[in-house]
């Protein structure tokens, strides 16, 4: 019988960790680093000066991803979930093209929500894998150009969000013949950039910790190469890293189980790690091509239109224009076998995570995006069937609460702890 994760008794490291975030969160002077192994990215050893820093090091938490698309995401939804940490990414092009970092739309609202009192994480999403694009040698003019970039995404969030992951998932980001030679020395002379721009910038300590960005695939043997560990151990050997991130989208728990069998026996010790995407989507997209469920065709066949032949994308596409009910979109899902058998999927993850002890925050993704219901087909990875609200699937009124996935919601709530909530200023 599986404990009560809300109640579950804390670990020897939680204790420690909720001794020094209480420190850390208060501003007070004391080692803000965790104890790593070796030398620092400069070859000198480690200092073991205090720093003042006003950093919140969560330990377990979880909390609301929004990718790129903060739409219906503000404090009202945030508190109606109980969470206090939030997550996005920006992607460094639309820098690039002129846009000032601080008027994205993630930036806007994670800064919004730093003010408000949340924990925020944002990711840095780096663009390669167009056939036109190629990822820049150090020391390039190129190089420079992405590191200008950087800098200016920095002057704008460092010292206000509370994690950074440098990279968002760059081996899907990144052409496939440029991942075990190109990726590695370009990522990883982006994260001694940052490292010395925050020391630079923050010489009395930084509130902002450092992740690297997340690996996906982990379960797929031809994604595993040597630079895959590369990844892990650069994480590994620079003190001024926390850890890394990990995007499990898979078929099944078992394939998720193999990100962690991959991962924890290679990442150090002194390592969290934060999983700030993951879902069964890659499980959802195998249905698409199939017949909708005969027992939700039965109930709704001639209210809807639907009929033995309807697949699962034919009506997803249909949902797309005409909204249900919340009644409709519940049996839907309650009726799908491939939906109800799994529909714990996200509580088991959230639980094996924190269980290892390891964990810094998972994130769920909290609100279906608008792209997620164009051009939808039986190929169409069904990302609306992820999100813990889904206004774009289920009709409601302006100024009402958002509807809510079935069963999914009620276990994310559950899941918040004590803990893990973050004072108000």
């Amino acid at each position: 019988m599986q404990s009560d994760p809300a109640h579950a008794p804390l670990s020897r490291r939680r204790v420690i960790g909720l001794s020094a975030g209480a420190l850390l969160a208060a501003g007070c002077t004391g080692g803000a680093k965790r104890e790593g192994r070796g030398n620092d990215i400069s070859g000198k050893p480690e200092s073991t000066e205090p720093v003042k820093t006003h950093a919140i090091v969560p330990d377990g938490a979880l909390g609301a991803n929004f990718n790129e698309d903060p739409t219906y995401v503000d404090k009202a939804v945030l508190d109606d979930l109980g969470t206090s940490w939030v997550r996005g990414f920006t992607m460094l092009d639309h820098v690039k093209q002129g846009t000032a970092p601080e008027r994205l739309r993630a930036v806007e609202s994670l800064l919004s929500m730093h003010g408000q009192g949340f924990g925020t994480i944002l990711a840095l999403k780096f663009q390669f894998r167009r056939k036109d694009r190629t990822l820049p040698v150090p020391g390039s003019r190129e190089m420079r150009a992405e590191l200008a970039t950087v800098d200016r995404v920095l002057d704008a969030v460092l010292d206000k969000v509370d994690i950074l992951t440098l990279g968002n998932e760059p081996f899907l980001e990144t052409r496939p013949q440029e991942r075990r030679t190109k990726l590695n020395p370009f990522y990883q002379t982006v994260a001694k950039h940052v490292i010395g721009y925050r020391d630079e910038h923050y010489p009395e300590g930084c509130r902002t910790r450092l992740h690297m960005g997340a690996l996906n695939h982990l379960d797929d043997p031809a994604m595993l190469s040597d630079a895959t560990g590369e990844w892990i151990d650069f994480v590994n050997r620079t003190p001024q890293l926390d850890g890394l991130d990990m995007h499990p989208h898979v078929t099944s728990a078992g394939a998720a189980q193999k990100y962690l069998d991959y991962v924890l026996p290679r990442l150090d010790g002194s390592k969290t790690f934060l999983v700030t995407e993951f879902s069964l989507v890659n499980h959802y997209q195998r249905q698409m091509p199939k017949p909708l469920a005969a027992p939700f065709v039965t109930a709704y066949g001639k209210e809807l239109g639907l009929g033995r032949d309807t697949r699962v994308w034919q009506f997803l596409e249909a949902v797309a224009q005409r909204p249900l009910t919340s009644e409709q979109w519940r049996d839907f899902l309650r009726m799908s076998p491939w939906f109800e058998d799994h529909k714990h999927f996200m509580r088991d993850q959230v639980t094996a995570y924190r269980e290892t002890g390891r964990l810094a925050a998972a994130t769920y993704g909290v609100v279906q995006g608008r792209a997620s219901l164009r051009n939808i087909t039986e190929n169409t990875k069904p990302w609306m069937l992820n999100s813990l609200y889904v206004p774009r699937t289920v009709r409601h009124q302006r100024g009402t609460p958002l509807p809510r996935t079935y069963t999914v919601f009620d276990d994310f709530t559950a899941l918040q702890r004590a803990q893990d909530r973050l004072p108000r200023s």
